[in-house]
This record gives C-alpha cells, structure tokens and sequence, in this order.
C-alpha cells in the first residue's frame, strides 16, 4: 500500500510538472510571437485588389518579423470557403483573413453560414477604404448624378446597370442610388467586374459604379463619362467630381474596403502584436503611396475602432438588402 502511494504521487508530480511545462512552453511561445510563417488567407483569386493588398501588407510583415507571410488564395462561394477555414483555424495569430466588404453583407445575403460572423472572428484593423466612381456610356445624355435620377424616373428609357456579382460593393452602391433617390434601374451581374466594365464600354449596359482604378484611364480619355464620386468625401485623384451625396442624394455613403481579422480567441499579446504591426505596415510610405495611387485611403485602425467599423457596415447592408429585397441566386 506504501509503495502504490508514493507512485501515485510520483505519478502525479510528474503530470504537473508535464501540464506546468506544457503551459510554459505556450506561453512561450505567445510571448515571442511569431516563431513561424503566417498564412493570409484572401477569398479571391490573385490578382485582385484584395489580393494585391495582402501581398503588399505580408511582404511588410516579413520584412518586420522576419518570418515568412504567405498569401493563400482560396476563391469561392462569395468568400465563405476562406471564412470557414479561418473561422475554425487554431486563434494562434498564425492564419489571417483579408476581408472585404462581403464580410459584412454574406450575413443578410446568405442565409446559412459555416460560421457566426459575429463572435467566430477577432477585427485587426481596418487596411484602406476605396470609393466608387459612377460612370455612364456617353451615348446615356446626361451629365450629372442629379440628370441621370432624372432620367430614371421619367420612364423614358429602362436603365441598367453593371456590377461584378450580387452582393458586390458595385451592386449595393448603385441599389443604394435606387432606394435613396425611389428609381428601379435594373441589375445586371456579372462574373467579375471586369466583364461587366467592358461591356459599358461597349454600350451594352448603361453605367456602372466601380473602384477608382478601373473607371479613371477611361473616364479621362472620354470612353466613359463619370459623374460622381461614393464615398462621403471627394477624392484627391478626382477633386473636381462631386460626390454623390453632394449631387441630390444627401447622406449617400457606399465604399468598398478592406481589412484583416482573426479566429475569435487570440491571447492579448498576439492580438496587440498583430494589430501594431498591421497599422505600421498600412503607413509605410510604399504601402500608403500604393494605396494612394490606386484611389484607397489608407487607414491603419485598432481592433476597437475596425469591430465598430464592421458592426456598422453589417447593420447598413441589412437594411439596404432588405429594402432592396436583394437575394442570392
């Protein structure tokens, strides 16, 4: 009886000692965060301007940590194959989403998720936001935001509308138009929003609200005629094109945007090392001036501000997709 007690309590020091060593060696671990590569997991295709942020903000990361940032494409389902995986990824500051604006908008578009949108991911910060320019063919006779709502509540001519697929940030921006202003143009989706610009090019459709990008080479040289701007303020590229809200559609504010998150549960010290160093690597001059140039506004915020942030654009999809009655096909 002796001999099995003190094995028993040999038996038992030695699993603490092991459960004590266990926890010590992931605190560690937390603490010289990070020790291994970082994976950005981005829901498009390379490519894309989401996909281009990623690249930008990993290789700064790297450059940072000295640990390889790798970016991992994985397409499809409007973002929820990414999403799922990173929503059930380790919270270990090891994998990252780049989220976009669907993020926000697959709750009220999607009526099953994977995942809780909600409470499954840990805001980092807010990278860039990235206003829309409202373009029309040159064939449409107007010149204004102001003639073109006109122009759709007269009944004369049906309008239509390009965008890059339900649910995209150029979908809701113009739906948006037509809940503020009480017009119906009609929604024609397209598998990218390449397809669907060149189309307005070719005249098949009649105006488009797409990233800054894409509009400006063809609005300056005459191919498309912008009428204005979606974000709440003017754009330093475009300074003497009014915004939307400027042009009879008081309050009107609709942006695409980027940002990163997490898996839910991230120790404090990843979180904030994490959050840091993103904003740093957002307001490195070649970060920002790439931003700039594209149209974006760097932003850089702290998880705090970016859970408002998405909190925010959440609750105004939810509303617009249900006044619009926009639903997923």
């Amino acid at each position: 009886m002796i001999v099995n007690h003190w094995i028993k309590k040999f038996l038992w020091h030695v699993g603490l000692t092991w459960v004590f060593w266990q926890g010590y060696e992931a605190l560690a671990q937390t603490l010289h965060y990070p020790t291994r590569p970082i994976r950005i997991v981005v829901p498009f295709s390379a490519g894309g301007s989401t996909d281009i942020l990623a690249r930008l903000l990993a290789q700064k990361l790297n450059q940072t940590w000295g640990v390889p940032v790798v970016v991992d494409n994985r397409a499809g389902a409007n973002g929820l194959i990414a999403s799922d995986l990173v929503a059930k990824a380790n919270p270990d500051g090891y994998t990252l989403l780049m989220v976009a604006i669907g993020h926000a908008v697959n709750p009220s578009l999607l009526k099953h998720l994977p995942y809780n949108t909600a409470t499954d991911f840990q805001a980092l910060s807010l990278t860039a936001i990235l206003p829309l320019l409202l373009a029309v063919h040159p064939q449409l006779n107007v010149r204004t935001t102001q003639e073109l709502i006109t122009l759709a509540r007269s009944n004369t001519k049906a309008l239509n509308y390009a965008s890059g697929g339900i649910g995209s940030s150029q979908h809701l921006a113009a739906e948006l138009i037509n809940t503020m202003a009480n017009v119906h143009m009609v929604h024609v989706p397209y598998k990218g929003g390449g397809p669907g610009l060149m189309d307005l090019l070719a005249g098949q459709v009649d105006l488009m609200a797409s990233t800054i990008l894409s509009i400006s080479p063809h609005g300056r040289n005459g191919q498309l005629r912008v009428l204005g701007i979606t974000s709440a303020k003017r754009n330093p590229l475009w300074p003497e094109t009014p915004t939307l809200a400027e042009s009879g559609l008081p309050g009107y504010n609709s942006i695409a945007w980027y940002g990163l998150v997490a898996p839910s549960g991230l120790q404090p010290f990843v979180l904030t090392a994490l959050s840091r160093e993103i904003i740093k690597a957002t307001h490195t001059p070649s970060v920002k001036d790439t931003l700039i140039q594209q149209g974006a506004e760097p932003v850089g915020n702290n998880p705090a501000a970016f859970t408002l942030f998405l909190r925010k654009q959440t609750d105004q999809y939810a509303r617009l997709i249900r006044q619009a009655g926009i639903k997923a096909e």
